[in-house]
């Protein structure tokens, strides 16, 4: 089976490589059009209705998120592409959206066009582009959203709601402050990698905690982290010295 596409590069000798790179690696791949600005991208997309499209971030004068906010038709799953760790790369993956850093390796987009088909099948879509879009242009302050696929659909959950995670597997439940609780399939350390910098700990191989939801540690049998759930996670022996100066930080 072929799937229609869209690139949209402004830099006509990228946009060139990219379609050959696609013509060897990726034969189920059709380009139907190809766009360097913001205009012609939105055009080509409505007239297309392609069910991928390749997204350079960087448009001249104007984004790829731009480009989202402008098209009518939003049925597509959209790669973005960018020469360099742009800004908006977090918000990209807190969107459960795939990215290539240029220049382009045939290995690394034979795998993100293989993730872009397999998606193609969930209506979850224009869901991910509104949080994505809602990610990058959010307030100075306010928390990202993450995107957690469960069994029963797609949530999107402010960090700031989540107190802890706990994995099973290639199973991570999220704990929530409204007391919900939403198994996703997916393993923990790909939370780890991806909310460290926000404020989660990882204190124990199996357990994640927003460190600004822990009530207090108690010491006794090797020290347990009490949660504002009141859960008890017991601490790492290899982590409690890390956890002890993170809690130390916070009366700072």
């Amino acid at each position: 089976m072929k799937y229609k596409a869209v690139i949209v590069e402004d830099e006509v000798m990228n946009s060139d490589f990219l379609r050959h790179l696609l013509q060897e690696f990726c034969p189920n791949i059709e380009v139907a059009a190809a766009a360097t600005n913001l205009e012609e991208a939105v055009a080509a997309i409505n007239g297309q209705q392609p069910q991928i499209v390749f997204m350079d971030i960087e448009l001249q004068t104007s984004t790829g998120f731009d480009v989202l906010q402008q098209v009518q038709y939003r049925d597509f799953e959209v790669i973005f592409t960018t020469a360099y760790d742009h800004y908006a790369i977090k918000a990209i993956k807190f969107s459960a959206i795939d990215y290539l850093l240029k220049p382009i390796s045939f290995e690394e987009l034979q795998e993100a066009v293989n993730k872009a088909i397999e998606s193609l099948q969930v209506k979850e879509k224009e869901n991910k582009l509104e949080l994505l879009i809602r990610n990058v242009r959010r307030p100075a302050g306010e928390d990202f959203s993450i995107s957690l696929s469960t069994s029963e659909g797609v949530e999107f959950v402010p960090l700031s709601q989540i107190i802890r995670l706990e994995a099973k597997g290639p199973y991570t439940t999220f704990f929530m402050k409204s007391g919900a609780n939403l198994m996703v399939c997916k393993n923990l350390k790909e939370y780890e990698l991806l909310l460290t910098e926000y404020g989660f700990f990882r204190l124990h191989n199996s357990y994640m905690v927003n460190m600004k939801e822990v009530k207090k540690m108690i010491k006794a049998d090797g020290g347990y982290a009490v949660m504002n759930d009141d859960a008890m996670i017991a601490i790492s022996p290899k982590k409690k010295d890390e956890f002890l100066s993170l809690m130390a930080q916070r009366l700072v």
